[in-house]
């Protein structure tokens, strides 16, 4: 587990004792760190990406050997050969959501698309852009440096392999005090015609007093079923300061032969209050690590979590939530549904050490099988040392009844419309807590459209 209970994040000093002369360990990821690395920058930034490549030669990719990997096997990624590509995105259409559409960052292959972004209409001072137009911002520019791969958990095989190969970042910076009324929109494609491996990098603080809506979200540059072989690995920090409030949503659309690895990484100061509201829908191998650090008093984490899957996919997702101080409040609901062979897993920590008396922490994992061959992993884990809270932690795993489905027939509704109908109602209360009503549409759809993952096969 990359998470530390400790309110302070891991110091990155300690990959600088390693040199470029270590022997690499693992054949394949140095060949994916040369493929990542292959241009070269000046400066702090390009420090940082040396650093985070001397950790990655000292390291391997996990393997069903490690407890955090067990359930996740990344032997077919190693079967794939990746190369980084860059893209004239004119011909691309990305979704673009009405409530953001004057608000929103796209990125191709990981590098900023200006010519399918648009932004305009923002409160004055806040910044919505890539990395190097934000260092043009002479006030943001030693703040970028102190934020920017600093959050727990950096030496984490796929974190410091995405910062070894840094080109481009999102950037979402909200000034003390400012309410961002307008959506954020950040839209990350990965298109190529042949296998690619693609980093996308986003930075968000919200300084004390901000309020900020974010969503983001991956696709596919060609539709899921041309099959498009690529691998996605991102990494999002988030700084939330003192009394500040940011609501995130994030959806994952990749292809179905996609490989997708996520880490997002929040820190939460004191009063702050951090929302997440996470869908996986596609993928053949996805996994997303999401990693809460309080470094401050009562403060309110919500994270919803949606894992909808089918064929031979395998989503996995792992949470950590490290409450290191009083008063600290937090709800987790994670729910999946899983058809035909689809694999699901789900392992949830939260820890609560002596320090953080009256905590109030509650996590429940449910999951609907759609189909006999349907399988889930699930662990939920609470680590208590402290005396006085109140937390509670609970799985449920569960098949669509046939007393409900004949009720419904018996109220003139054919058998696969009541099925549909209960897989929605189990989606929606995950669905309805997305604060845009278009993406709320577009996902109700999606599970509407649920019956080919529904059969045994």
């Amino acid at each position: 587990m990359s998470i530390q209970v400790s309110p302070s994040p891991i110091p990155n000093s300690n990959a600088t004792i390693l040199t470029s002369t270590l022997l690499d360990r693992d054949a394949y990821l140095t060949e994916l760190l040369n493929q990542v690395t292959a241009s070269k920058s000046e400066g702090w930034l390009q420090q940082l990406r040396d650093r985070a490549g001397n950790w990655v030669r000292h390291s391997v990719l996990p393997t069903t050997r490690d407890e955090e990997w067990r359930f996740t096997d990344l032997s077919p990624l190693r079967q794939v050969k990746f190369n980084v590509e860059t893209l004239h995105a004119t011909s691309l259409q990305p979704n673009i959501l009405p409530e953001a559409a004057n608000s929103r960052l796209v990125f191709v292959n990981g590098v900023y698309a200006p010519e399918l972004s648009a932004v305009s209409g923002l409160p004055d001072g806040v910044v919505v852009s890539n990395l190097a137009q934000t260092l043009h911002v002479t006030s943001l520019q030693s703040r970028v440096q102190q934020y920017l791969a600093q959050a727990e958990g950096a030496l984490e095989v796929f974190t410091a392999l995405n910062t070894a190969g840094i080109t481009d970042v999102a950037v979402v910076w909200v000034p003390k005090n400012v309410v961002v009324e307008t959506p954020i929109h950040l839209v990350f494609v990965a298109a190529g015609e042949e296998p690619i491996i693609c980093q996308p990098r986003c930075l968000v603080v919200a300084e004390s007093g901000s309020q900020v809506s974010l969503v983001e979200e991956y696709v596919a540059g060609k539709m899921p079923s041309q099959q498009q072989v690529y691998f996605t690995n991102v990494v999002t920090e988030i700084w939330i300061e003192d009394n500040a409030q940011v609501n995130h949503t994030r959806v994952e659309w990749d292809g179905t032969e996609a490989f997708h690895v996520g880490k997002t990484a929040v820190t939460q100061a004191r009063y702050s209050r951090y929302t997440c509201n996470a869908v996986t829908l596609g993928g053949k191998i996805s996994r997303h690590n999401l990693e809460i650090l309080q470094t401050g008093e009562q403060t309110e984490t919500t994270l919803n979590g949606l894992t909808m899957i089918g064929g031979n996919q395998l989503a996995d997702t792992h949470s950590a939530i490290a409450l290191n101080h009083p008063y600290g409040m937090s709800q987790q609901l994670h729910k999946t549904i899983v058809g035909d062979r689809a694999h699901a897993v789900f392992n949830g920590k939260i820890f609560v050490p002596k320090p953080a008396q009256l905590t109030d922490a509650a996590q429940l994992n449910r999951n609907l099988l759609l189909s006999s061959k349907a399988r889930v992993d699930t662990k939920p884990q609470l680590e208590i040392t402290a005396d006085n809270v109140k937390c509670a932690h609970g799985a449920t795993v569960s098949q669509l009844e046939d007393d409900e489905i004949f009720y419904l027939q018996s109220r003139g509704i054919d058998q696969e419309s009541a099925r549909n109908l209960l897989i929605n109602a189990f989606a929606a209360e995950i669905i309805n807590h997305i604060p845009l009503s278009s993406l709320r549409e577009k996902l109700t759809q999606t599970v509407n459209s649920l019956q080919s993952i529904s059969n045994d096969s």
